[in-house]
């Protein structure tokens, strides 16, 4: 699928505007595309057809390079586990992870696109309108304002992280008894603070332009850089190879989407960073109190991992390396159900831009059900067959049936938890699609890590690494009910009642069919055939449960599939 050309951008263009036409519909449309004057919509040429077809086959190109970025992940952590299993050095490459792991939710998922996307989609608002001061291009001049100013703010970043990295293992695992070669790991990955906020940025600025197909790569370019690492060097360098992997595979990120940033986005010519009203004027969005509250939000999101990885430190050699791999393959269904809303972020924050706020509404409610439905088929898999699952990915090598038992066992109850971590990374984005400062999410966030790290404390001495998945699972759960309650008074009008009702559904579904796969999964011995039989049991006892619930999701999808199959005959 090609991701250019798809629309075009209605409204007037400066005449030095370099960059392609945006590829969402232009802001201002109705929900259902254009009117007719006699006030009914046009359903033949208006824009909804279209808007559909494009997010579909964006979300479709998304889909495929996601499912290729999980692959190479789960051989990344293979390569990981075959070399080092669950050891002192895999817990000192885990322990020197935690920086590139904040980096990326901070400078690539949730931060910086929650702050540019809608900087972006302001701008190009402002560009189709003609609203342009002395002709400029305002996409130009907020590339202008902002770009160079990250660049020294993220390097000095980097630069302080590779000078303090004695501290932050120290504060990050206190119990470790030899801090060393996680030290030299953390020095290694410091330079991710500067790649992924270059990354993080050419993602929102080509998302807003419609282009999803890059920014969905970067991940598989990362793992590729840290495989390809791992495996040419590990003999010689031991782990610190991987941690070397980290920091090639971030600058792989960076040369994945700068072909397609080059042709959408007008980059102004290299000059001094602006820090005075002109730049406040090129950014209205990016101000410190519209940034203030992101920040704080993602690392409360992130400080969940830290808060794991501290009370880890204190239990056993392999701990940290048994909640990380369980982490990695149970979050795997949160991440292909995101990508719905990683799509349609954007639409939604050009509505939100141009006061379209009934169908910024219907927007987000259809985006919860679906990613909803996603992470809960996904929860049910885990939960059935958890054990399979990390004996056919994992054990081999120095990760032994002993390792596979306890991943296995924290991979259920992390699953527990995986709604409320979709539903934070998808109620999270309309509260700061309209760059207007709120603190809400993360008071919610707040709240939410507050009730992890108590839950954390009473549970780890007696349960150990089962007691800090449970921790997780009810913190980020409370998050999760906090946001949804104030979405519709504060932001979105989405009807939270109605919305949690289908999710109650879908979870029903959930239960019941995560239990069938747990029953059935020891009746075949061999854990291939298990998982294969599995993956068809599964999914048929939750739509069928769904649709015994009368689950509108999967009302819909079963109805989407008659009439495909209809007009196919």
């Amino acid at each position: 699928m090609s991701d250019t050309g798809t629309g075009t951008e209605a409204g007037a263009r400066p005449a030095d505007a370099t960059a392609g036409p945006s590829l969402l519909p232009a802001p201002g449309s109705g929900p259902e595309g254009p009117r007719s004057p006699g006030g009914s919509p046009e359903t033949e040429n208006g824009e909804a057809p279209r808007l559909g077809a494009f997010l579909a086959r964006a979300a479709a190109g998304t889909a495929v390079l996601t499912v290729l970025a999980a692959v190479l992940g789960l051989v990344r952590d293979q390569a990981i586990a075959r070399y080092f299993g669950a050891s002192d050095a895999s817990d000192a490459f885990l322990i020197a992870w935690t920086v590139p792991e904040m980096a990326a939710t901070l400078l690539i998922e949730d931060g910086m696109a929650l702050l540019l996307v809608p900087a972006f989609s302001l701008a190009l608002t402002r560009r189709a309108s003609g609203d342009t001061e002395g002709g400029a291009d305002p996409v130009r001049e907020l590339v202008a304002a902002t770009l160079p100013r990250l660049f020294l703010l993220l390097s000095g970043g980097a630069a302080l992280l590779i000078a303090g990295a004695p501290w932050v293992v120290g504060v990050l695992a206190p119990g470790l008894a030899d801090p060393r070669l996680a030290v030299d790991c953390t020095r290694l990955t410091a330079v991710t603070v500067l790649t992924f906020g270059i990354t993080g940025y050419f993602s929102a600025a080509l998302r807003a332009h419609g282009s999803f197909l890059p920014p969905a790569g970067v991940y598989a370019a990362y793992n590729l850089g840290i495989i390809g690492m791992t495996l040419a060097l590990h003999a010689a360098w031991g782990v610190r190879a991987a941690a070397a992997g980290v920091a090639v595979g971030s600058a792989l990120m960076i040369l994945t989407q700068l072909p397609m940033l080059l042709r959408l986005v007008p980059l102004a010519r290299p000059r001094l960073p602006r820090f005075g009203r002109r730049a406040a004027r090129s950014a209205p969005l990016l101000g410190i109190a519209v940034l203030a509250p992101v920040v704080v939000f993602v690392v409360s999101r992130q400080s969940q991992v830290l808060v794991e990885r501290f009370l880890a430190s204190t239990l056993p050699a392999g701990a940290i390396s048994h909640l990380n791999y369980a982490q990695k393959v149970a979050q795997m269904p949160m991440v292909l159900s995101l990508m719905i809303c990683t799509v349609t972020f954007p639409v939604v924050a050009q509505a939100m831009a141009a006061g379209e706020h009934e169908k910024a509404r219907r927007r987000v409610e259809r985006d919860l059900g679906l990613a909803g439905m996603v992470v809960l088929l996904g929860t049910a898999v885990v939960l059935g067959h958890a054990p399979q699952i990390v004996e056919v990915l994992f054990q081999r090598g120095a990760f032994d049936a002993a390792d596979t038992a306890s991943t296995a066992q924290v991979m259920r109850v992390y699953a527990l938890g995986l709604l409320g971590h979709c539903l934070v990374g998808a109620l999270s984005r309309p509260f700061f699609s309209s760059g207007r400062p709120t603190w809400f999410p993360a008071f919610a966030m707040g709240t939410g890590l507050l009730v992890t790290m108590g839950a954390g404390y009473a549970l780890t001495y007696r349960f150990g690494v089962d007691g800090i998945a449970t921790a997780n699972a009810i913190g980020i759960s409370s998050t999760a009910l906090l946001l949804l309650m104030g979405l519709g008074t504060r932001v979105v009008p989405i009807r939270a009642r109605d919305v949690a009702l289908s999710l109650g559904r879908l979870a029903g579904a959930s239960l019941a069919a995560g239990a069938a796969g747990w029953a059935c999964a020891p009746l075949v011995p061999d854990p291939v055939l298990s998982l294969a039989a599995g993956c068809l049991l599964v999914p048929a006892v939750f739509f069928l449960t769904g649709l015994a619930l009368r689950s509108p999701e999967v009302l819909s999808l079963l109805a989407l599939i008659r009439r495909r199959f209809l007009d196919g005959r």
